[in-house]
């Protein structure tokens, strides 16, 4: 694979023309929009080769302008008389700068796979750099109160980096993802840029959710994009309690009020109970193409981020419908609080409220 070569990507649509490479194992696909995609070598494939980088014999000098032997090869070979062997020439990309890109606009990008199987599909992370800086960056996801590298490198300007693959298996550990990076230009003055560090809570749910993937002009696929910086001002998320979100999940539910009737209590305290129904109508908006582990496994998800959440309210009461069925997610539940959550205490909760199908946890 040359400098020049046209290729097409193997685990997504697209292709372009080789531009340049960063390190042994990525190389920069110019697309038709002039935008240069960083992938992996291995997941480009070659359809047409340019041999002006090919290497040539040191007994074959290259042959002068006008000359018979340089119009015999045709068109497709592209001689200069200043070229060198390629191994003589060192690989370099200087991506142009475009106007009003002196503006810091970063964002982290996660791509899915296949996009018509959801809920079984694997994604791709991206850093995307829509600015005139080189960046170099660390990408970081939490571990309890620690940190760990996920990965880290430098990007060109204007243009995307690509990350990671993962699958669902570790949507878990990217619920707290932290981006910091270092902009500059080199061999060239610039408009300071201070040290960027962004920490963002990641809604794992949108990833089981077709509409909450995009059409971009990044990407010729839909994805979910979170603002690092833009138009140079860091992002900063508003984040909404788990009480904000009962008192929603309540007035929506609750019956409306008649003219005249009663008015609607206020919202509850974080002293009182809290509900959380793990019906699986409630927590997606549609569960076609998923396995019945599958849904098991999203709802004991949200059971377990729930007590995450809550885990520093000593005395909090958590309700957990998850109905009478046949039982399952019942068992799943008791079978966390016996070996996962071993200090809470459980019951079952109130017959009069809920039936046979919910689960009352006291955090301790």
């Amino acid at each position: 694979m040359k400098i020049g070569d046209k290729v097409r990507f193997l685990s997504e649509v697209g292709g372009g023309v080789v531009s340049g490479f960063q390190g042994k194992d990525m190389v920069l696909v110019e697309d038709a929009d002039g935008f240069d995609i960083p992938m992996p070598i291995k997941e480009c494939v070659v359809i047409d080769t340019d041999d002006y980088n090919m290497k040539r014999k040191p007994a074959a000098p290259a042959p002068k302008p006008g000359d018979a032997a340089e119009k015999a090869k045709g068109a497709s070979a592209k001689v200069r008389p200043d070229e060198e062997d390629e191994d003589e020439r060192p690989v370099t990309y200087r991506p142009a700068e475009r106007k009003g890109g002196d503006v810091l606009n970063v964002m982290l990008a996660f791509v899915p796979q296949d996009l018509k199987a959801i809920s079984a599909t694997a994604f791709d992370a991206y850093l995307i750099n829509d600015s005139n800086f080189t960046l170099y960056f660390t990408y970081l996801t939490a571990e309890g109160s620690n940190w760990r590298v996920r990965s880290h490198g430098r990007v060109e300007s204007n243009t995307k980096f690509y990350i990671e693959e993962f699958d669902r298996s570790v949507l878990n550990e990217l619920e707290r993802v932290a981006v910091q990076f270092v902009a500059f230009k080199d061999n060239k003055s610039f408009l300071f840029k201070p040290a960027v560090s962004v920490e963002l809570r990641i809604d794992t749910v949108k990833f089981y959710k077709l509409h909450t993937f995009r059409q971009s002009i990044f990407f010729e696929e839909p994805s979910l994009i979170y603002d690092i910086v833009k138009d140079d001002v860091p992002a900063k998320q508003v984040f909404v309690s788990a009480d904000d979100i009962k008192d929603a999940l309540l007035q929506k539910k609750g019956p409306e009020r008649k003219e005249g009737g009663r008015p609607q209590p206020k919202p509850r305290t974080k002293n009182e109970i809290i509900e959380v129904d793990l019906h699986a109508h409630e927590l997606l908006d549609t569960t076609a193409g998923m396995s019945n582990s599958e849904i098991l496994n999203y709802q004991l998800d949200v059971f377990r981020k729930t007590l995450e959440e809550h885990k520093s309210r000593k005395g909090q009461k958590i309700v957990f419908i998850h109905g009478k069925g046949d039982g399952v997610l019942r068992k799943a539940i008791l079978q966390e609080l016996k070996y996962r959550y071993k200090s809470y205490e459980s019951q079952d909760a109130s017959f009069r409220e809920y039936g046979f199908g919910a689960t009352m946890v006291v955090i301790r």
